[in-house]
């Protein structure tokens, strides 16, 4: 091919290899015919290569968009789990702050219950010393009724006898 015989390339080069090809063998022209039939290969080779280039953008496209799919699986699971631990962190903060509520209000009520026995201690405590009181009172009153009742008694029995009781 001469350097004025440029060849293009896509679909106006293999038409003009076509072209030539066929002007080639009308004109009985074998050079002519060969050029186009070069430039028809050459035009094919470069479709060949072009549709190799774009099935090789196309796999590397997707092989992007499937290393980008495994990246964002992977961000999507390690973030559940992050929430995961948050959630069972969460769980674990409210069990124990409802076992402490628990054990405050156990122990609230403990403090009530040994508070309402304390009382009712006192009180049985004040009740038996009031019970004391009065039993001791009525004795006091019984040994003062007696004593009175043995002065009469004496008093009575000096006056029916009055020397007896010297």
């Amino acid at each position: 091919m001469t350097p004025q015989e440029d060849t293009t390339g896509g679909l106006v080069g293999k038409v003009a290899g076509k072209v030539k090809e066929a002007a080639g063998e009308a004109l009985d022209r074998d050079a002519l015919a060969r050029e186009g039939r070069l430039q028809q290969a050459h035009v094919e080779t470069q479709e060949d290569a072009s549709r190799q280039a774009a099935d090789a953008r196309r796999e590397e496209a997707e092989a992007r968009t499937q290393a980008e799919r495994r990246e964002a699986q992977a961000e999507r699971e390690r973030l559940e789990n992050e929430v995961a631990e948050e959630d069972r962190e969460a769980q674990a903060e409210r069990d124990r702050a409802q076992a402490e509520q628990q054990a405050d209000a156990r122990a609230r009520q403990e403090q009530q219950e040994a508070e309402n026995r304390r009382r009712a201690e006192e009180a049985n405590a004040s009740s038996e010393e009031q019970q004391g009181r009065r039993e001791q009172a009525a004795e006091a009153a019984e040994a003062a009724r007696l004593e009175q009742e043995a002065r009469r008694a004496e008093a009575q029995a000096e006056a029916v006898d009055p020397e007896a009781g010297r």
